[in-house]
């Protein structure tokens, strides 16, 4: 398909996107597809190897995911990693049997043989296990690599059909050579030459827009975030004028958010922006509304009509282009093929393709968020763009508990200022996942000289995290939380009272709301 590729056949792990994101760090594409791919889709790619993931199933089981026999027939260098492994081994002969204790954590591996795989390896070193099953025999051709106390067969080899499997995952940062492992795998076994890269990536995906959409108009939804920004600057290199950028202020953003945004398109990039102030017909839908669930149902309600609307003045229009990126497809297919049950609707617009019939444009769904940072970076966006924390579609709606008022917003607009502003100025906001406030519903008794007065209460929220899935409360010193509190008592009429949130996620979501 016009570039340097490795597949990785997905049976369920855990660690897959793992897997695809060691591929990529050695500048070689990777991409993942379902178990169920048949050998003539893998061929088409022409892929330079082919990685058998890891998987939560047993080779015993009946019902065992297996990938298409032909695969080995393909004559491609193929890498099966713990799951992987076993099934090549019973699939070409040789025979597995399920371990009467599963071993799992950090094992020392000792190498039988240091050619391929393991070359400018160490003897022996540290690897993590996950797995209930064994080879107990091996296929003929193959001969054992690498062994542990507790297995005797750890890792495969036959140098001749380049097939190679191992019991542990080099994926992971537990297995100290992992990543020289699925190097040696690509450069010594596969051939690759790794030149895949921003710069490359950039040019191609140019080229592939101009090809995609010829002389027709593109639609963007632009919120300011990373992902639309990023996607907003590579449409507008391929078609300059031929892209409009729409920016609605739904009125729940953050202070001057709209301005900066303004300015950065605008001026900056010359992008063709049309700014919308929606601001008062989202106010009024959500008037009197105190669930949560509720509001963000009429924040997307509205802003599919008001998006809709500017959409179709745009005479033209063809394509809408999204932000989605790799692990939003990834997690919408199931190992099998089949949608996912954890289906997402990240970027999109609320069904807007199939009522206004526009094919999408996604220039970054083969991508993980740091690439796109990468990329972003490349394209000269600002950086406080590129490394923006996390902020919800539904805004400061949702760090409003209970009813949305302009008077509350503009309290905790003033709020959340400050604790960014505070946050920045102490080094913790690339630390940490988000920082921000959240106005409480409840007003609390305050002293202003010799008057009782009651006033709201804040709740600051500092949270760390890899992916969002999981997150634990930051650890913030003392003195930054007392400047913290400090500026917002004093300087923001009507508050007098901050809490700080120390509740972690799970059980705890990371937003109020």
């Amino acid at each position: 398909m016009g570039k340097e590729i490795v597949l990785i056949l997905d049976f369920g792990s855990q660690y897959t996107q793992l897997i695809a994101r060691r591929v990529r760090e050695n500048k070689v594409f990777s991409r993942i597809l379902p178990y169920t791919t048949s050998a003539k889709e893998i061929a088409a790619y022409a892929p330079k190897g082919l990685i058998l993931s890891g998987g939560p199933a047993s080779v015993a089981e009946k019902k065992a995911p297996h990938p298409d026999p032909a695969i080995f027939k393909l004559g491609i260098p193929v890498l099966g990693i713990c799951y992987g492994m076993q099934l090549m081994a019973q699939m070409l002969g040789g025979k597995t049997k399920p371990s009467k204790g599963r071993e799992y954590g950090k094992t020392e591996l000792f190498i039988d043989d240091n050619r391929d795989l393991f070359s400018n390896i160490p003897g022996n070193f540290t690897c993590w296990s996950s797995h209930g099953d064994y080879v107990t025999k091996l296929p003929q051709g193959f001969i054992v690599s690498a062994h542990t106390l507790s297995s005797p067969i750890c890792a495969i080899s036959n140098k001749k059909r380049r097939m190679y499997g191992v019991q542990f995952h080099p994926e992971v940062t537990h297995t100290e050579k992992g990543n020289q492992i699925i190097s040696n795998f690509l450069f010594r076994i596969c051939g690759c030459t790794g030149r895949w890269n921003m710069q490359s990536f950039i040019k191609e995906s140019i080229e592939t827009i101009r090809k995609t959409v010829g002389p027709s108009k593109v639609v963007l939804g632009l919120s300011g975030g990373v992902d639309s920004s990023v996607a907003a600057l590579l449409i507008h290199k391929a078609i300059g004028r031929n892209l409009r950028s729409i920016f609605v202020d739904n009125g729940v953003m953050r202070k001057d958010e709209p301005e900066q945004i303004k300015k950065v398109f605008r001026a900056m990039y010359h992008l063709n922006l049309d700014y919308v102030d929606a601001s008062k017909k989202f106010l009024t839908k959500l008037k009197g509304i105190t669930d949560p669930e509720e509001k963000r149902k009429i924040i997307g309600k509205v802003f599919v009509e008001v998006f809709e609307e500017e959409a179709k003045a745009f005479k033209g229009v063809k394509f809408l282009a999204q932000g989605t990126l790799y692990p939003d497809v990834i997690e919408s297919i199931s190992p099998t093929g089949a949608p996912s049950a954890k289906i997402k609707s990240h970027h999109n617009v609320g069904g807007l393709p199939a009522q206004m019939n526009l094919k999408l444009v996604e220039p970054l769904r083969d991508l993980f968020k740091d690439e796109v940072r990468a990329i972003g970076k490349e394209l000269n966006l600002p950086e406080s763009i590129i490394y923006r924390q996390p902020f919800p579609g539904p805004g400061l709606a949702i760090r409003i508990i209970g009813e949305v008022t302009e008077a509350r917003l503009k309290i905790l607009r003033e709020v959340d200022s400050r604790v960014i502003e505070e946050i920045v100025r102490a080094g913790f906001y690339n630390q940490v996942w988000q920082s921000f406030a959240v106005l409480l519903p409840i007003k609390t008794v305050g002293v202003m000289g010799d008057e009782r007065t009651y006033e709201n209460v804040v709740a600051l929220r500092c949270v760390t995290s890899l992916d969002g899935m999981t997150a634990d409360w930051v650890k913030l010193p003392y003195e930054v939380l007392e400047k913290i509190s400090n500026r917002i008592i004093n300087e923001v009429k009507g508050v007098n009272r901050v809490v700080y949130d120390i509740s972690s996620k799970p059980p705890a979501t990371i937003e109020w709301e």
